[in-house]
């Protein structure tokens, strides 16, 4: 008999799961507080588990974590990690750590499809959705690589999590909430909704509901000023133009001058990124509590594009600053592995089981 992942399911599930195995409510709490809390592998280290229990449990159910078959390491800190599932797709995650915080880039889809032309992850194609677990199990591992026990340490090491790997979040909105939802649970990994960004393309119709279930802040990957030019890099915007999605943002529950909506913008040479583009730009988001995060374009193999010279993303950064925006040209990171912005892909079975590469 297959046995049933704990991981991923909220708690009233795992109360449901074992009622239908004669065990109390209160036993699937103590289960639910060893693996988010303690963050136990195993169902022998739940140690106020009676053993016969903990011998059952483990006949019956799993808290498998995906495997790593590569993990890479920058000069600049960032970590690339690509990890297997069970059924052998593999994805990738990145861990980027600075003084004040650690950011863990988490992937919610095998490849994509969403397929902007400027993102080596839609070359891969789409394979399928993560699953709760899987996305959950990405989590886990990251704060097992970091001894991070997470809410029963005074200082944490992972403290952010981003969206923003493979994948579009809102294309597999189930799975992605419920995931979110443990995340957040004050007895779960107790991240609160001001430390998790969900980054989409554009998914206009799961946008309110998004805010409205979760509460998360957003990130839109916006990338061009007009309908013209964001048709031609983002295949996704013929469904969901720019008039639709701009509205879907006026309207994000709880956004203002404190808690700002994010737009990303890739600096892609001669593509997006002239004066005109930028003026384009404040008339587009007039009025809306925003910010913009400016990056160049990192290359992968058998790109087209180019990245902007860093005088022109000055340039386009002064226009917005001086309309009144907060406009970041990003620093990239993790470039040297092929971690930094749009370049992740997976290439199994390329891939290989093997020690840290350090």
């Amino acid at each position: 008999m297959e046995k049933i992942s704990l991981l991923g399911l909220e708690k009233n599930a795992i109360r449901k799961a074992f009622a239908e195995h004669g065990y109390e409510p209160w036993r699937a709490n103590q289960v639910w507080l060893w693996i988010y809390g303690d963050g136990a592998k195993l169902f022998d280290e739940m140690s106020n588990l009676p053993l016969s229990m903990r011998k059952e449990l483990a006949d019956k159910f799993a808290i498998t974590r995906p495997d790593i078959v590569k993990h890479e390491f920058s000069s600049d800190g960032t970590e690339k990690i690509a990890i297997k599932m069970i059924d052998g797709d593999v994805v990738e995650m990145v861990f980027i750590p600075d003084e004040e915080r650690g950011t863990l880039c988490v992937s919610s889809q095998v490849g994509c499809p969403v397929r902007c032309s400027f993102c080596y992850t839609g070359t891969q194609g789409f394979s399928r959705d993560l699953t709760a677990a899987e996305i959950v199990g990405q989590i886990l591992l990251m704060r097992d690589l970091l001894a991070d026990k997470g809410r029963c340490n005074q200082k944490r090491v992972l403290t952010n999590i981003v969206m923003m790997g493979m994948g579009e979040p809102l294309h597999n909105y189930s799975n992605v909430s419920t995931a979110l939802k443990i995340v957040m649970a004050p007895d779960g990994l107790a991240f609160s909704k001001r430390r998790i960004t969900l980054s989409t393309a554009g998914v206009v119709p799961l946008i309110q509901r998004c805010g409205e279930e979760l509460g998360v802040n957003l990130a839109i990957s916006l990338h061009a000023a007009n309908n013209k030019i964001r048709d031609s890099i983002m295949p996704i915007n013929k469904q969901y133009p720019l008039e639709k999605l701009i509205e879907a943002c006026r309207s994000y529950p709880g956004i203002n001058q404190m808690r700002r909506l994010t737009f990303e913008y890739v600096m892609l040479s001669g593509v997006n990124d002239s004066d005109n583009d930028a003026k384009s730009l404040v008339r587009l988001v007039a009025g809306l509590p925003a910010k913009f995060n400016l990056i160049p374009w990192n290359p992968w193999p058998g790109a087209s594009f180019q990245s902007s010279s860093q005088s022109r993303m000055d340039s386009f950064a002064k226009i917005l600053m001086k309309a009144g925006y907060t406009a970041i040209v990003r620093i990239p990171r993790g470039r040297d592995i092929s971690a930094a912005c749009g370049q992740l892909r997976t290439n199994w079975p390329l891939l290989t089981s093997g020690p840290k590469q350090a």
